[in-house]
């Protein structure tokens, strides 16, 4: 048993059932023995790879999108150009280098920041990052960013934020709760409480007993926050993240551990928990700000972007082995089999349109 599960089995003990939400936000955020806060999760070592891992290229063209969108918005000066959950640091690097090729007087003139709430993630991210020529600085929210224009990427970011679950049992849904079962062990069940069905997805109402239906508000509230400082102060925003463009009834909450899937109660702290992002409602938050929003697939943003032709560009002069491992790289990142279907890309906007 896992020191943290250890705790949640003393807390629900003493306290009863909490909810799922409360159950991610432990697993992944507790200050003493959280995912985030104690654990190196990316990369080959660790439990899953990102898209920025993958390959350079990802990097370079999220780079190419946001130089796009400052440019269409008038080149303003000043501008902060940021990354919310920004991970070991790889994207913002990729992304910097790209930047002071396109445009070294962007790199001097803008100020660059990363979101980051974990201090050990920072830490890591500075190491990355160290020796760049850029005004890098580290931020817990976007509340304290400059009040200027704001360009900002977020890749599996929507992904990690706690969500609510609710059944269908008996007459009614009821919220999905962490509890223990006869033996003492972590068991789902259904809260005692009926639920508020405003709060489900549209087609609740046809769900068969079982089903799951998922709700983030605390996604919600992380949209609405950049979609305010956005409308409030122009700039532009590019959500990427596994998840579904419609509403939907099912349960997508997983744990990965060194790279497969387990049981979301079996060790919580040793595995990254998630969730698949509906894309709709935080689309929805967006709009009602006044901002302009594009979704389409992983796949289609990359190949549009030109991922073929910076493919090809990498591996003109280079030998079968890298050239196979380029290949292989645009297969998992556009491939409709791996990242390209399953990932999907929210473009936010100020009223001008950027490409």
């Amino acid at each position: 048993m896992t020191r943290l599960k250890e705790r949640i089995v003393g807390l629900i003990g003493a306290t009863g059932p909490i909810p799922v939400s409360e159950y991610m936000a432990l697993c992944l955020f507790d200050p003493d023995a959280g995912y985030y806060t104690t654990r190196e999760p990316f990369g080959a070592d660790g439990d899953f790879i990102t898209a920025p891992e993958v390959s350079q290229m990802f990097g370079e063209l999220v780079a190419v999108w946001l130089y796009q969108a400052w440019q269409t918005a008038g080149r303003p000066p000043p501008a902060t150009f940021a990354e919310i959950g920004p991970g070991r640091g790889t994207l913002m690097k990729d992304m910097l280098r790209t930047w002071s090729r396109l445009d070294p007087a962007l790199v001097a003139g803008a100020s660059f920041a990363m979101i980051e709430t974990s201090p050990r993630l920072a830490e890591i991210q500075r190491q990355t990052l160290a020796g760049q020529n850029a005004a890098l600085a580290w931020h817990q929210t976007i509340d304290t960013l400059p009040p200027q224009p704001l360009f900002i990427v977020g890749n599996e970011l929507f992904d990690a934020v706690p969500i609510r679950q609710f059944v269908y049992a008996g007459s009614g849904w009821r919220e999905r709760v962490v509890g223990l079962d006869g033996a003492g062990e972590l068991h789902f069940f259904a809260g005692a409480g009926s639920v508020d069905t405003t709060l489900l997805p549209a087609n609740a109402a046809d769900a068969p007993q079982g089903a799951i239906a998922e709700v983030a508000p605390a996604r919600s509230a992380l949209m609405s926050a950049i979609a305010a400082r956005i409308a409030g102060h122009g700039g532009a925003g590019l959500f990427i993240d596994y998840g579904h463009l419609q509403p939907g009834i099912g349960d997508t909450f997983q744990a990965l551990r060194r790279h497969r899937r387990e049981d979301v109660l079996a060790n919580p702290g040793e595995a990254d928990l998630t969730a698949h992002v509906d894309f709709a409602p935080l689309a929805d938050i967006a709009r009602a700000c006044g901002l302009d929003v594009q979704l389409s697939t992983q796949g289609e943003f990359l190949l549009g972007m030109g991922l073929l032709e910076r493919a090809g560009t990498l591996g003109a002069d280079a030998d079968a082995g890298t050239r196979k491992a380029i290949s292989d790289a645009v297969e998992r990142l556009a491939g409709p089999d791996a990242m390209g279907e399953l990932f999907k890309v929210m473009k936010v906007l100020s009223a001008v349109r950027a490409t």
